[in-house]
């Protein structure tokens, strides 16, 4: 049986399409000499990193709230300031926020891919894990708005990727099957292999070439996206 055309491309946000994190880098170096936390730029990095993550994923279950976990965040990564209370937690980050929005672009082949896509009369959509205010306001700051049809962002949703009823609530949204949708991102766990398991099509971009031996479509640019190849690349 042949199957459905693709109708939909359904990309990730952060690392997809934007630089997320570039813009993390650029702007966690400069704050943490700032907070008086010691370490070269790569330690930095390396450990706002590892501490963001577990944190963003209890959010992402929902045992958290977006801005408690951004307290937490910072609270961990500067223990030696006195952030207990929240407001003091809020002004802290505010201090690394400002920077890390000022830091966002898009990557080179973003937008003249969605513009491609859009021109062969496929409809261009966002699946993001990031909280439905912040990740507008990223749309509006590096000129994707105007570029997408659709975004759904699973803070609005009952859980995030790779989780079955994120994408169950986000093929609801699309009002196509599932088999029409093509899922495109660069985590193999949330974007591409969540996406198979609820029954869309996916590619992995693989900008570093971190994953040579995954066994699923891969690119490196999305200059490569062809949304109608199906299998393996």
């Amino acid at each position: 049986m042949t199957p459905p055309k693709i109708s939909t491309v359904l990309f990730d946000l952060d690392d997809t399409l934007v630089d997320q994190s570039g813009a993390a880098r650029a702007a966690v170096v400069p704050w943490a000499a700032e907070l008086g936390v010691a370490g070269t730029p790569s330690e930095i990095v390396l450990r706002w990193t590892t501490i963001a993550e577990p944190h963003y994923r209890r959010y992402q279950r929902r045992e958290v709230t977006f801005a408690e976990q951004r307290r937490a965040r910072v609270r961990e990564f500067a223990p030696h300031l006195k952030l207990a209370e929240d407001e003091a937690a809020d002004a802290a980050f505010t201090a690394y926020l400002t920077r890390y929005e000022g830091a966002w672009v898009c990557f080179d082949d973003a937008i003249p891919t969605c513009r491609r896509l859009r021109a062969l009369g496929l409809r261009i959509a966002i699946f993001t894990d990031g909280e439905q205010s912040h990740q507008q306001l990223k749309l509006d700051l590096v000129g994707l708005r105007e570029e997408v049809d659709l975004m759904i962002c699973s803070s609005r949703l009952p859980a995030g990727k790779p989780d079955l009823r994120a994408f169950g609530a986000a093929v609801s949204r699309l009002g196509v099957p599932a088999a029409e949708i093509l899922m495109v991102g660069d985590s193999l766990e949330k974007d591409v292999r969540g996406a198979l398991d609820a029954g869309l099509d996916a590619v992995l971009l693989d900008r570093h070439d971190e994953h040579p031996d995954a066994q699923v479509r891969r690119i490196r640019t999305l200059d490569a996206l062809n949304p109608w190849s199906r299998g393996q690349a």
